[in-house]
Order: structure tokens, then sequence, then C-alpha cells
């Protein structure tokens, strides 16, 4: 069995496979505290102890099948926490079950956890609080095997104040008052799909819901509900071509949450549960964030990882999903230039990262090297071109999707490894092993940079992209006078888009060109989260210094790291904004999402 380097724990010894846990949410103490009884198995025999992940988190007491046991802390490492070993009473024979209950305590520094003040949300009355446990942070909660190669079904039942909701990654199974704090009323949770901890989600706060479809409600606080049901609208018909194309959805609901603008990723993809960010709602890339966290429903939360070094088996084939939902929808020429687009963005990021970067490979070594420092878009779109180069190989989109669909079949409800998926590749195609054959298997995998071969892309919708970023960066000062507003008139949304990433992927641009984008086209009026985000680092980077407010309030007003990390980054870079762009981290740090704010420290060289 393949070692997990990002986990202290040794599922081949000892495996967990259900959780009961019970806690209480204490917004005064910004903790949760409780009991997690763990049911685990016995892989070998004469089995006498247990050992789990934890960080920073406090643990009492620990029985195993109600007799006291010892438990003893190991050495804290920076990133991983410190592990739990706990010794079992009697020993246990293989295969033999046993029910270790930790009554444990998170920390208010927990690295999985946000608290918000009332002054913080939406409504301003209510305190909120929300996890983010992907990839490594579960055992900043409660004490667990914090590996993907394990997966467990889960009850719960979580105490809370009373005018609160809580909401979980599993179907809800009621609620009933607090028999111990008439003050609280507890809500009880079930997942009996088996879900690895990453996938454990809470979420705490004076929320309502919204009904849009037949398995669907949209929960946001009470400011928001309403137009988020209104452009979450699409999820029931992404749903269904999902399913069309990956099999049965087996995971009975499927609800959308609206989190505080802190929440550092797009989209979030907890079984049952898809947490998304707000900036969405000013956004049009609801539609890829949604079909991309459906997606997941199948790739990433059926079939599953086993370590976080091949987190592209994941990533790559949910984007592959979510541009397939997306031609369904728009037909095949959008999906190609979706794509066209994933390309581009993995060429700005090997231009971030730098080409040489272990980390740009495909698959990644993760020994001693923390997985949120790792995390970019290379997974992603390195593992969508390997997918798409595939599909162009062996036959075109209705080829590829039969295997895709037997893919999520074969592995369905088990964690695996690169090289299991290119057995089944190869099984699969087996009259094709020719062509598979001719594939530079090792450079895609393990080498970094760009990948050995670019796919072919249908270009219709990139074109007026192309022609206009070419416009620009050829233009001298006489030629200025020539754009006018006219040049967007035939231009969607998601042709903006990618006009202004074409820019950012060449040298800045002359200050006098950006200001004369701004006259004629006037980005600065537009809300659209994508465009803003990326016209503002066009400016910062053309060094215009009119930008720098707008950079600075959009870094904060939001924490979505695909946007926050890059404007800091930019702010930092430019001579005339590097000490107002500290200034505000340090400011805004206490704020921030724990995470978001150790990535910035870092980019911003404030780490301490």
């Amino acid at each position: 069995a393949m070692a997990d380097p990002s986990s202290f724990a040794s599922p081949a010894c000892c495996l967990t496979r259900h959780l009961h846990l019970r806690c209480r949410a204490d917004f005064g103490a910004r903790a949760l505290r409780g009991t997690a009884a763990l049911t685990a198995r016995a892989e070998r025999e004469a089995l006498r102890c247990l050992v789990l992940d934890t960080r920073d988190v406090q643990v009492f007491k620990v029985t195993v099948n109600g007799q006291d046991a010892q438990f003893a802390f190991g050495e804290k490492h920076s990133f991983k926490g410190t592990p739990l070993e706990i010794t079992f009473p009697n020993e246990l024979r293989r295969g033999q079950e046993a029910i270790v209950e930790i009554s444990f305590e998170s920390s208010p520094q927990s690295s999985a956890l946000q608290w918000f003040t009332p002054e913080q949300t939406s409504g301003k009355k209510h305190p909120f609080l929300f996890s983010q446990c992907q990839a490594i942070h579960c055992r900043a909660i409660f004490p667990c095997q914090d590996t993907p190669a394990v997966k467990l079904t889960y009850y719960a039942e979580i105490s809370v104040p009373k005018e609160l909701v809580a909401l979980m990654s599993a179907n809800r199974d009621g609620e009933a008052p607090d028999p111990e704090d008439s003050a609280h009323k507890i809500y009880r949770f079930s997942q009996n799909v088996p879900v690895p901890c990453y996938l454990f989600a809470l979420v705490v706060g004076a929320l309502e819901s919204r009904k849009i479809g037949p398995r669907t409600l949209v929960w946001a606080e009470k400011e928001l509900v309403d137009k988020s049901a209104y452009e979450f609208s699409e999820a029931e018909a992404m749903l269904k071509t999902a399913e069309d194309l990956a099999g049965p959805y087996v995971w009975g609901q499927y609800d959308l949450l609206v989190l505080p603008p802190s929440f550092p990723y797009g989209g979030m993809e907890n079984p049952c549960l898809t947490f998304v960010t707000p900036t969405l709602l000013v956004s049009i890339a609801v539609i890829k964030v949604i079909a991309h966290e459906v997606s997941h429903s199948w790739t990433g939360n059926l079939v599953t990882n086993k370590t976080w070094e091949h987190f592209w088996l994941n990533e790559g084939h949910t984007v592959y999903l979510e541009r397939r939902i997306g031609g369904r929808l728009f037909g095949e020429q959008f999906r190609h230039f979706q794509a066209l687009g994933g390309w581009r963005e993995l060429q700005n990021t090997i231009n971030t990262l730098g080409d040489k970067n272990p980390v740009t490979n495909l698959i990644i070594n993760l020994d001693e090297v923390d997985p949120d420092v790792a995390y970019s878009s290379v997974p992603y779109e390195k593992g969508f071109a390997l997918l798409f180069y595939l599909e162009q190989l062996l036959g075109g989109p209705d080829v590829f999707i039969g295997f895709l669909k037997a893919y999520v079949q074969k592995f369905a409800y088990k964690s695996i490894v690169t090289e299991d998926w290119k057995q089944f590749l190869y099984s699969y195609f087996k009259d094709k092993v020719d062509i598979l054959d001719k594939v530079d298997w090792n450079s895609w995998f393990h080498a970094p940079g760009m990948p050995p071969v670019k796919p072919t892309y249908d270009m219709t919708l990139s074109n007026a992209c192309i022609a206009l970023s070419q416009r620009w960066i050829q233009a001298k000062e006489s030629d200025l006078a020539s754009f006018s507003s006219a040049d967007l008139k035939e231009m969607s949304s998601h042709q903006l888009i990618e006009f202004l990433a074409l820019l950012l992927l060449e040298a800045p641009l002359p200050l006098s060109h950006v200001k004369r984008m701004q006259e004629v086209y006037d980005f600065n009026a537009i809300n659209n989260s994508e465009i803003r985000f990326r016209w503002l680092r066009l400016c910062i980077r053309s060094k215009w210094e009119e930008a720098i407010p707008l950079a600075l309030k959009m870094a904060t007003d939001q924490g979505r790291m695909k946007f926050t990390r890059p404007l800091f980054r930019d702010l930092y870079s430019f001579d005339k904004s590097r000490d107002v762009a500290v200034k505000t981290f340090l400011e805004h740090r206490a704020s921030m999402h724990p995470v978001t704010s150790m990535l910035v420290g870092k980019d911003l060289k404030q780490d301490q």
C-alpha cells in the first residue's frame, strides 16, 4: 500500500469505517466540543494501537468499547499537525471492530474553521461558522484518519444556538430541542455513502432556504437567498446532464449553500451540499462553477484520489465533465472555447510558478510539502488537457465519455492512484493499445512545465478575442484613436474575459493604452467579478496608480484565493503599491480565512 505523505494514519493496520459525532458549537469560545466515536476495524492480527491525525485539537478522554484507553500525542509537525496514538486495552484480531470514542475540543485557531462575529455577516445580527476541510484540515476539528485513502459513513448530532441553522455534507435527519441547554437545539445528519474526511463539512448560521428543483434547496442568509435561487436555477438541468454523461446520482439531495465573501474557493463539492462563493452572484462563472461542483459527485466524491499527489484524478476528470456539461448546454464550439481558455490559464500558472517547478508536474511529490502551498490550476488544466488529448486520439467525445462512465462504475466508492486509472484505460481501449503506447506518459505525468503535446482546439469563438488583443498589443500611440466601444459589441462576457486573459499573458501594455481602454470600454463600471479581476490586474501591471485602491478593495472585499492572491501579488510587485498592500493585508489578516491569510502572508513575505 502506498503511504500518504500528508497523514500520520496507517489504514493498512486499522481502518475507520464509521463516525458518530456529537458536538456543540460554542460561539463565545470559538470551539466545537464533543465526542467523536469511530468504528475501527483491525486489518492485521494482534492490533494494539490506532494512530489518528490531529492539529491543534485538545483530547480529554478516550474509551475503546466503553473502557478507558491510554493515549499520547507525538511530535508536532509544522503543517501535518500532531499524531495521536491510542493504545487499546485489549488487542484486536484481524477483522474485529471496536468503537473508539474521543472527547475533544477544537482550537479557536483551527485551520478548518472560520468563525464570524455578527458584524461580519450580511444580516449583522447573528454569528456564523463554516468549515473547509480539503485538503488536510479535518484533523483540525476532531481526531481522524485524515487521508483520502479512507472512506467512512457518518452520523452527526450538532447542538447550536436555537435561532441558527446547522447544515452538513449529509442528508438532514431532523431537529429537536437540546435537553441540556434550552437556548440550543440539536440538528441531526446522516451520510450513508462512505466519504473521505476532507468531505466532512459543517456550517452554522442564520440561513434560509428556497426550493429550486426536485432535489435542490439553495441556502443563504436572508439578504442573498432570493438572488441566489435565481442565479442557481440551472442546477437541476446540470444534474440531469451529468447523470446522462456519468451515471446515476447516488447522494440523494443536491443542495447549494452561499457562504460569506471570505470563503477561499469558488466552490467546494461537499456531498449533498455544495458550498459556493457569493462572488458568483456577480459573475458569469455561475454555470462553470456549478457544473464543476455537480461533476464532483462522480469524479472526486465517488472515485477519489488515494493521496493528494494524485489530485489530478479528482480535478482533471471533473473539469472534463464540467466542460462536457457546458458543451451540452451551449454547443461544442463553446466547449472548445472553454478548453482553450483552460490551456491559457495553465500557461499563466506555469509562467507564475516557473516551468522547472516540480509542483507543475501532473503527479507531484508531497513529501514535506504542504498541499495548500502546492495547490494551483495544474491538476485541473494539465489533467483536463491530457483527457482532451486522449479524447481526440481515441475517437472523439462520444467514444471517450463511454470510458469515463465505465471508469466511474469500476472505481465507485474506492480511492485510487494514477496507475489504477492508466491500467483501466488500457483495458477499456484494448483494441487501441498501439495508439496508447505512443503517448509520452512519462512527460505527461512526471515532467514540469507545459504538456508535451497541445490538443487541437476549434477557434471559432477565440478568434475575435485573439484579434482584438493583438490590435492592442501592436497599437502605437497614434493608433489609440482607432479603438471604440463598438469593438466589444459582438463579444460575449466569456469572450471579454478571454480577451483580458490573453493580454495578461503578454508583457504589460503601456499606461497610455490602459487609460485609453478605460475611456472606450469603461471596464471600471463592470461588476462581473471575473472581468473586474483581470482588468484590475492589467491596470496594476501597467503601473496605473489610480487602480491601486480598486485592486485593494477587490482583494479584501472578498477572500476567494483565485482573486485575492494574484491581486495582492501584483500590488506587491508594483513599487508604488507595495507598502500599502502589506499594510492592508496586516489590517485585514485577523478577519481573513486562516488558509488565505497563511498563503497571502507567504506571497507578501509576511509569514511568521
